[in-house]
């Protein structure tokens, strides 16, 4: 029988290319951080406490809504609308359904990366039926999503507190949808990069299963045409999407021939009708194709062996 509850397992005018990159991987997080310290100010700070892990802040505005962040001035992790549980405040989220849209009658799903617990807690309410995993390494968060987001365990939607590659690597069933959602303040760890996990990733998924990872795009991420190339490495299919108003990207990876981008507007628009989404998914989608940058060109595979030291 399913637990119901989180369990815890045994630049100048003479300055190079190089600089002119390296000026703007400062520059890009820096006005973001700036802008979200900007934020932060016209909120209502009602939950600051260390974990392990991150500083964990709760925040609320004058509108309604409820932001997770794991720094103060730093990028939301989630945004709920109090009393709206259908509203998703930030765009990436909006599109990550299409995961489901793309996956073979989706029955499981894992998602690494608890937040709030913004995107278990929609698919539980879309897909009352399905089997819902979560993993989130640092409890604290997991409270938090509980005390603060509504987020709930049940029969057939479980948090585990692990290390989310680590979960991956030993779990011995298959699942139809993984979402890669997990940051720290700033990035993905390097370890949820890798060719290795990547693998392993693959490993997990069902025949017609597809992953779905949310990463920073080559704006503010100097290694993102590498995480897109070790994708390409180990999936046939990899779609790219442009997240509108958002720096992040969605990657999409999936077995078999890749599909025609107008087949993947098709079968969003039919999956948003069928389970009544608030959301376009169709025109989400559209938008998020309209960018033809042959992402993964220039970057090399990561490895476990390449993490920084």
């Amino acid at each position: 029988m399913r637990a119901s509850h989180c369990v815890a397992p045994d630049s100048s005018p003479s300055a190079g290319p190089a600089t002119t990159i390296m000026v703007r991987w400062i520059a890009a997080p820096l006005i973001a951080s700036l802008l979200s310290a900007v934020a932060i100010a016209d909120e209502q700070v009602i939950l600051e406490r260390k974990s392990r892990f991150n500083s964990i802040i709760v925040t609320e505005d004058d509108s309604g809504l409820r932001m997770l962040r794991f720094e103060r001035g730093g990028a939301r992790q989630t945004a709920v609308k109090l009393g709206d549980p259908e509203h998703l405040e930030l765009p990436y989220a909006r599109l990550v359904p299409i995961g489901l849209a793309l996956a073979d009658h989706p029955r499981t799903t894992l998602v690494v990366g608890l937040g709030g617990g913004t995107l278990p807690s929609l698919f539980r309410r879309k897909f009352p039926d399905m089997t819902i995993d979560a993993v989130e390494i640092d409890p604290e968060v997991v409270a938090v999503a509980k005390s603060h987001f509504g987020y709930r365990d049940d029969a057939k939607m479980r948090c585990y507190v692990d290390d989310g590659r680590r979960f991956i690597a030993q779990y011995k069933g298959r699942y139809d949808l993984i979402v890669l959602d997990a940051f720290g303040t700033d990035s993905i760890p390097h370890a949820l990069t890798t060719r290795e996990f990547l693998q392993s990733v693959e490993d997990a998924l069902t025949g017609s299963g597809v992953v779905v990872g949310n990463v920073w795009g080559p704006g503010v991420n100097p290694l993102f045409d590498s995480m897109i190339r070790t994708y390409q490495e180990i999936f046939p299919s990899v779609v790219v999407l442009d997240v509108e108003g958002a720096a992040n990207k969605l990657v999409i990876g999936y077995q078999g021939t890749p599909l025609p981008h107008d087949t993947l507007i098709r079968r969003a628009r039919t999956f948003a009708k069928l389970i009544g989404y608030r959301y376009d998914l169709g025109k989400l989608v559209e938008t998020g194709l309209r960018h033809r940058g042959q992402y993964g060109r220039d970057g090399r595979v990561l490895t476990d062996a390449s993490a920084p030291r």
